[in-house]
């Protein structure tokens, strides 16, 4: 019983426990870490003197730490270079703004076509702290691989360390975070990242361990960085949202999946329960009414009939009678209009299948009585028309991507703002893959009519595999929305790209659609 306990208390603390980084999400953010050279010049030759790490918060400008470049600052004759994780070549830099104080510098790429994706600032230190990355290039691995100073002009990933974010601490000048992810010399500059890769602080320096305690590292802190990068131009992109992981958005909706099928069996099973109902009591009382009609007829017909008799027998008495001719004839006629309304009221006698057309009736009107309840409280699924898709950050995982609402003119064909045509894939999913090169990634945009539901998935790629899905992409050319079979051409020639992606997004964007008169646009 006492190990049962246990591993039960066990598991709870596992449940409990913050989500690990999703190494997904590190390896985006990775694309944008720089390794920050000084560069001097011997004999026309350039030389590296020492090396940090920096990070980009803008396609051009890059952060790093002020001492990392301070030689360069009272040296006229060393000069900043920028070394990309991944491509061809670096560049050079100049300086923009420093800050000893808070040990934050900005600098700003020079010249040359280099161009970084900006990493994501978090919004906020999260209260349950949890598990960070340290990315950078730490000078002991690179004397470890038998690098020398002249090697680091080449491109080469990041290494990116994991510990524990331990609390919000100020420094003697300057507020700092205090975290477990192992760095050394050469991380300084670099971005400590949360678990959904967005930047909480500048890796800047590590406390004493001579004594053989415990190590720590600090970071300085977003409440240092922000101001200083908003001061000097920079607004940089940044998310306050839950870093929550994709499994648990999956789960998440197959929960909503699971308890919507269970609220239309219990619409089912509570209309059916109505519906039979009504069929019973509609069924009771056809069978009493129409039962009634029928005997009332039939009973109207036997008077007819007699009465047809007795005018019948009176005319021929009196036709006997020469003084009583005339009347006899008056006798007649009320004979044969007995007989006729006798055998009118006969036929025209209730069927006993009437019970049957009351009863359908009477479901019918129930069934439209249902129907009218059930569309007053969901919204009118037209096919075509104009809608506003409004952003659900509770189903939603966005580390970086824009938020807006999306205004979307959906066609039944799939012709999305009258010239861009989605695909239509075996399964019955509407898409459009779209190749962001400039933000080196890929999204895929869903939409279910059913309902209207707007999707969007991003996958932010290193540059091999962004080359790779270029590559599937300029074997195709997207049909336009006039062609016939465009959906299903279209869904075909997607998936072979879709294929070359990872298995699981760095982001999901949700959103609910409505048609643009009823959110009032």
């Amino acid at each position: 019983m006492n190990r049962l306990r246990l591993a039960l208390a066990l598991l709870l603390t596992l449940l409990a426990a913050p989500a690990l980084a999703d190494p997904g999400d590190i390896d985006a953010a990775a694309r944008g870490v720089v390794r920050v050279v000084l560069v001097g010049s011997r004999e026309g030759e350039f030389t590296a003197i020492s090396h940090g790490s920096g990070f980009a918060v803008t396609p051009t400008r890059i952060v790093t730490n002020a001492h990392v470049i301070r030689e360069a600052l009272q040296d006229d004759t060393l000069r900043i270079g920028v070394v990309p994780s991944e491509g061809e070549g670096g560049s050079f830099a100049r300086v923009v703004a420093v800050s000893p104080r808070n040990d934050l510098a900005l600098i700003e790429i020079a010249e040359g076509s280099l161009r970084l994706p900006p990493l994501t600032l978090a919004g906020g230190v999260s209260r349950d702290l949890g598990d960070v990355s340290a990315v950078g290039y730490p000078m002991n691995v690179d004397l470890a691989q038998g690098l020398e100073m002249n090697d680091i002009f080449r491109a080469q990933p990041p290494v990116k360390s994991r510990g524990f974010l331990s609390g919000e601490r100020p420094s003697r000048q300057f507020d700092t975070l205090l975290h477990t992810a192992p760095i050394a010399r050469g991380n300084s500059g670099g971005p400590l990242l949360d678990g959904c890769g967005r930047v909480l602080g500048v890796n800047s320096f590590g406390a004493d361990s001579d004594s053989g305690d415990a190590e720590f590292y600090f970071a300085v802190s977003l409440r240092e960085l922000l101001p200083f990068l908003r001061d000097n131009g920079v607004e940089p992109v940044t998310n306050a949202l839950p870093c929550r992981s994709i499994e648990e958005l999956n789960a998440d909706e197959r929960q909503r999946m699971m308890a919507a099928q269970s609220q239309a069996r219990d619409r089912l099973a509570e209309r059916t329960t109505r519906l039979r109902e009504v069929r019973e009591t509609a069924r009771l009382r056809a069978q009493m009414e129409v039962l009634e009609a029928r005997e009332n007829a039939m009973a109207l017909a036997l008077i007819a009939l007699l009465v047809a008799a007795g005018s019948g027998a009176v005319a021929v008495q009196w036709r006997r009678d020469p003084a009583r001719v005339k009347h006899a004839g008056i006798a007649a006629g009320v004979a044969g209009a007995a007989v006729i309304a006798g055998v009118l009221l006969w036929l025209t006698r209730p069927g006993l299948s009437e019970i049957e057309d009351r009863v359908a009736a009477a479901l019918a009107e129930a069934e439209g009585d249902t129907g009218g309840a059930a569309g007053a409280a969901q919204p009118s699924l037209a096919a075509d028309g104009t809608l506003i898709c409004s952003f659900q950050p509770d189903r939603s995982r966005v580390t970086a991507a824009r938020t807006d609402d999306v205004e979307l003119e959906w066609n039944a064909d799939g012709c999305v703002n009258g010239r861009t045509q989605y695909g239509l894939s075996a399964g019955g999913a509407w898409s459009r893959v779209l190749v962001l090169e400039d933000e080196a990634a890929v999204a895929i945009n869903t939409y279910d009519p059913d309902t209207r539901t707007f999707r969007t998935d991003r996958y932010l790629l290193g540059k091999g595999a962004m080359d790779r899905v270029l590559a599937a992409r300029s074997q195709y050319t997207p049909p336009a929305c006039s062609v016939s079979e465009a959906a299903r051409t279209l869904g075909e020639q997607q998936s072979a790209l879709v294929a070359l992606l990872p298995d699981r997004p760095n982001e999901r964007l949700i959103y609910d659609c409505a048609a643009k008169a009823e959110t009032g646009g």
